[in-house]
């Protein structure tokens, strides 16, 4: 086995232009799959992490349809009949309904010094702290006494603080104006990313509702509702308890459109888990493309190897190799060629992946199996291409070669 080994390594190394060209389709084989495949599990990984952020158990419903997208949720269509009071019948009639946070969701310039940036100001209710694991990192979200005297305070987030005053650290105390309205500020967000809707929650800022409603906007309508359900719920019959009843409040006839949409903060996993399968898959065909290449390329060279070692071969039979032998010889090199492409596609794939994980910020996901997988498949490729030219190798006799040499 070792002196066959040597043998095998030898005979590459000879051929080093037609050995790197055999292991190219190899390679690229192994790189593409390991490469596709873990940063599709990172993905979903990373939006896994994002939902228990915001709470596993959230559901929403809200005005307008939605639209989804690869890059979150988009608002189809606007009504503005969504109210408080289809909040609360929303919380009182669905079982699994734990608390509510009625909220409105506007865009609007925020102002402080000469300072003016666009943001996304959120109103609503103390319990959206805790229905959307929204405590502030630097001083306190608003109160339940702020709600009712509808006081002019406001939590920012990170990104809207370090814009307005150099630093998130040093908002606290300070002023932010939206038009005429002065609002405190009482509290920061740590950076928390995308919301279940595609918002930049860093970019938001959150006001008592009622301070919104009547001091602000004065308006009656909102955007919607989130609500935390009982863990363990039935999140499809959530939904349906739920449009039943928004339907009947908005009087919303058989064979009408919805006019709200309810979602979960699990439908986000489920629609970017069914575009990565979809990527997965591409990247499977590209990767079994460049396996089958990188077979042919095996073949090929292993053939010419053959050829360009008759007399090698007689010498090896004239002193008592057997045909198994010789087999088992170029059976050998043609596993060993296709593994150590394999090997180098998966290195170079774990370098790259590595890399995207620190520059997107994805959790570093690695799956051993299947790394090992691909490895014994490429080995076995290489077995599998390299068993003609190993037969071909065993046919030759020892007198035929010294007839063709001589």
């Amino acid at each position: 086995m070792h002196l066959s080994l040597r043998i095998a390594l030898s005979s590459l190394r000879t051929h080093k232009l037609r050995t790197i060209l055999a292991m190219l389709g190899v390679f690229l084989g192994a790189l593409a799959l390991t490469g596709v495949q873990h940063m599709s599990t990172a993905m979903v990984r990373k939006a896994e992490i994002e939902i228990e952020k915001l709470g596993p158990d959230l559901f929403m419903a809200r005005s307008g349809r939605i639209r989804w997208r690869r890059s979150g949720a988009k608002v189809k269509n606007t009504a503005s009949n969504f109210t408080i009071a289809d909040a609360k019948a929303l919380e009182n009639g669905m079982p699994s309904a734990l608390s509510a946070a009625p909220f409105t969701q506007v865009t609007m310039q925020v102002h402080a010094g000469a300072t003016k940036i666009p943001s996304v100001l959120i109103g609503s209710t103390p319990a959206f702290e805790f229905i959307r694991n929204a405590t502030p990192r630097i001083g306190r979200f608003f109160n339940e006494q702020e709600l009712e005297t509808r006081a002019m305070v406001c939590v920012l987030g990170s990104k809207i603080a370090g814009r307005l005053f150099g630093s998130p650290d040093l908002a606290l105390g300070k002023t932010v104006l939206y038009y005429r309205a002065r609002l405190r500020v009482i509290g920061v967000m740590p950076a928390r990313g995308g919301d279940i809707v595609g918002t930049d929650q860093d970019e938001q800022v959150f006001v008592p509702l009622s301070t919104y409603m009547r001091r602000m906007a004065n308006v009656d309508n909102i955007t919607g509702v989130y609500i935390q359900l009982a863990k363990g719920s039935d999140f499809e019959a959530a939904k349906q308890q739920a449009t039943r009843i928004l339907r009947y409040r908005h009087r919303i006839k058989v064979g009408q459109l919805d006019d709200f949409a309810v979602l979960t903060a699990r439908d986000t996993i489920s629609l970017q888990t069914q575009a990565l399968d979809l990527v997965s898959v591409l990247g499977l065909l590209s990767s079994t493309v460049s396996f089958a290449v990188g077979g042919l390329g095996i073949l090929s060279i292993m053939i010419l190897l053959v050829r360009s070692r008759r007399m090698e071969i007689g010498i090896r039979r004239a002193v008592g190799a057997r045909r198994s032998d010789i087999i088992f010889q170029f059976l050998l090199e043609a596993g060993v060629l296709s593994g150590v492409g394999g090997f180098f596609g998966v290195l170079v794939a774990l370098l790259l992946v590595s890399f995207v994980y620190v520059i997107g910020g994805f959790p570093f996901v690695y799956r051993p199996i299947l790394m090992v997988g691909i490895l014994l498949g490429s080995v076995l490729l290489g077995v599998l291409a390299g068993v003609y030219p190993a037969w071909q190798a065993s046919r030759y006799e020892v007198l035929d070669i010294l007839r063709s040499e001589g």
